[in-house]
C-alpha cells in the first residue's frame, strides 16, 4: 500500500491506497511547460502582431471609446507578471499610441454571475499599478442585473438568449483580456467563452448552462468542440455583429502555475485557432494503462469560487461531476468516485447566498435537472439580487449551474462516497453516500468493480487540473 496525501477541508487527510494507483499531481507532469522568459515582451508582441486582424493602432483613435475587459479572480494568478497585470498596461500603452484618451478607457471585470468584487480585491490581482492608471469609477465589476447597463439582442444562431453589458456594444472597440487554460467547461477559458459567459446575464447562460448542453455525450470527456462550445461562439458572434469592430482578444496559454507559456492577440476565431494546440499539449495528460475504476478526489474548503468546495453539498458534487468530466477518458463507463469531503453543511451564505435554499429545493425533486422549474423564482427574488448587486454575493443562478454541473455524477458515476463528511446528511441529500473513511469507501467500491480495481487519484482538487486519458481507451 502507499500513503497519500488528499485535500481535505482545511487540511489534508493521509490515506492509504494501492500501491498500482495512479496519483496526479498538478505541476509534477513531465510534460509541463515552462513559462515564458519574458511575459511582458511576448504580450506586447503579440498585440503589435495580431491574428485575423489589424493592430490596436489601426482600429481607433483620438475620441474612440475603448472597453478592456478583464477576468475575475477565479483563475489567472495574482503573481508580479500574471496575465491580467501584464496585459493591461500594454494594451493602454497601445491605445495610447492610437491618440485613445486614458479618460476614455474603461476597465470591466467580467465577473459573469459570480460575485463582485471589491477595490482591496481589485488591487491584490491587478496590482496597484494598474489601479494608478484609471480614476476608481473606469474600474467596474460587470453587474448582469443593471436595467440601463445589459443590452438584448437577437437570439444567437442557435437560438439562446443574448443580453450583453451595454458597454461592449456603446464601445468603439472592446478589448478581451483572457486565457486559454483547461477548464471543465468548453475544454478552455478565454476565446468566445470569455464574453459569452463573463458580460451576458443569467438569462443568458442559463441556455448552455443546463443539462440540455452539460449532460451530452459530446460535453464529457472535455472537448472545445462540443455542442455547448458551439452555443458560446454563436453568442459571442451575435454580440459582435452589434459591435463596431469585432473583439481583439489578448489570450495566454498558461501552465499549473499561471505562467504564461504563450500570448496571442487578434480576432476571436484566430486566436482561438492557435491558441488551443498549445493548451491541449499543456492541458491533456495521457495515463500509462487503461483505464481506472474508481476516481479518488482531495477536496478543500477554499478553491477558486470561493471557500466552500469541502463544505457547500452543492459545490461538493459540481467538483465531483468536474472531475469526471475531466477524467472521463481515463475512466471506465460508470465508475466509482470517492471525494474526501469535509461537507459539513456551511454553505458560506455571505459569498453564496442562494445555495442553502437551492439544496432545499433540491430534495423536493428527483433528478437535478427538475431544479428548472424553479429558476425563475429564486433568479427573480429580490433579497438575492440586492445581495448579488450590492452585498457581494453569488447571482442566485450559479448555484442552478453547479447542481446541474453536478448532476454529471448521477448521469455518470456508479456511486459516489463521500468520505469523512461531518453531515452526513448533507452528503446524502445530494446523492452521495457517507461514510467514515476512504480506506472504508475503498471496499465497499469493491462490490461494485471487483476485488483488484485500478484506482486514479487527484488529490488536490485546489490547483488547476489536467484532462485526463488513458493510454488504452475505455472500453
Amino acid at each position: 500500500m502507499q500513503r497519500v496525501r488528499l485535500e481535505y477541508g482545511d487540511s489534508h487527510l493521509d490515506v492509504e491506497l494501492p500501491d498500482h494507483a495512479t496519483v496526479v499531481r498538478s505541476g509534477g507532469a513531465a510534460h509541463e511547460p515552462a513559462g515564458l522568459a519574458d511575459p511582458v515582451a511576448a504580450t506586447r508582441e503579440a498585440v503589435r502582431n495580431p491574428l485575423g486582424t489589424e493592430p490596436l493602432t489601426a482600429l481607433v483613435g483620438p475620441g474612440s471609446r475603448v472597453t478592456i475587459a478583464f477576468p475575475d479572480r477565479v483563475k489567472g494568478g495574482a503573481h508580479a507578471t500574471a496575465h491580467r497585470r501584464v496585459a493591461i498596461p500594454v494594451v493602454v500603452e497601445e491605445l495610447e499610441r492610437a491618440g485613445v484618451r486614458r479618460q476614455d478607457i474603461t476597465l470591466v471585470c467580467a465577473t459573469g454571475l459570480h460575485r463582485k468584487n471589491t477595490r482591496e480585491e481589485f488591487a491584490a490581482y491587478l496590482g496597484q499599478d494598474v489601479l494608478d492608471l484609471f480614476e476608481p469609477g473606469q474600474i467596474v465589476n460587470h453587474d448582469a442585473e443593471d436595467p440601463d447597463g445589459i443590452v438584448a439582442l437577437e437570439a444567437s444562431a442557435l437560438g439562446d438568449v443574448v443580453e450583453v453589458n451595454r458597454r461592449v456594444v456603446d464601445s468603439d472597440l472592446t478589448v478581451l483580456i483572457s486565457h486559454a487554460a483547461g477548464n471543465p467547461y468548453g475544454g478552455f477559458s478565454g476565446g468566445y467563452k470569455m464574453p459569452a459567459t463573463g458580460l451576458t446575464t443569467w438569462r443568458s447562460i442559463r441556455c448552455h448552462h443546463t443539462p440540455a448542453s452539460l449532460h451530452r455525450d459530446d460535453f464529457v470527456p472535455i472537448s472545445p468542440h462540443s455542442h455547448f462550445r458551439h452555443q458560446l461562439a454563436a453568442i459571442g458572434a451575435r454580440i459582435e455583429e452589434a459591435m463596431p469592430r469585432p473583439f481583439f482578444t489578448v489570450d495566454a496559454v498558461l501552465n499549473a502555475r499561471s505562467e504564461q507559456v504563450a500570448v496571442l492577440a487578434g480576432s476571436i476565431p484566430a486566436v482561438e485557432e492557435a491558441s488551443w494546440p498549445p493548451a491541449t499539449r499543456r492541458t491533456e495528460l495521457t495515463l500509462p494503462g487503461g483505464p481506472a475504476d474508481v476516481l479518488v478526489l482531495g477536496m478543500p474548503r477554499s478553491f477558486h469560487y470561493g471557500n466552500g468546495m469541502g463544505s457547500n453539498p452543492v459545490l461538493m458534487m459540481q467538483a465531483t461531476g468536474a472531475s469526471i468530466a475531466r477524467a472521463k477518458a481515463a475512466l471506465t463507463p460508470h465508475p466509482v468516485v470517492i471525494a474526501a469531503s469535509v461537507c459539513d453543511g456551511w454553505f458560506n451564505d455571505a459569498e453564496f447566498p442562494s445555495y442553502e435554499r437551492t439544496y432545499e429545493l433540491l430534495q423536493t425533486v428527483h433528478r437535478p435537472a427538475d431544479l428548472a422549474k424553479y429558476e425563475d423564482e429564486l433568479c427573480t427574488d429580490e433579497g438575492y439580487l440586492d445581495r448579488y448587486r450590492n452585498a457581494y454575493g453569488y447571482h442566485p443562478f450559479h448555484a442552478f449551474s453547479m447542481a446541474y454541473m453536478g448532476g454529471l455524477a448521477r448521469e455518470y458515476a456508479r456511486a459516489v462516497y463521500v468520505a469523512g463528511a461531518v453531515s452526513p446528511g448533507h452528503a446524502r441529500g445530494m446523492g452521495a453516500i457517507p461514510v467514515p473513511t476512504v480506506e472504508e469507501a475503498l471496499a465497499e467500491a469493491r462490490r461494485h468493480v471487483g476485488a483488484d480495481p485500478r484506482v486514479l487519484v487527484v488529490p488536490s482538487l485546489s490547483k488547476p487540473a489536467y484532462h485526463l486519458r488513458s493510454e488504452r481507451p475505455t472500453g
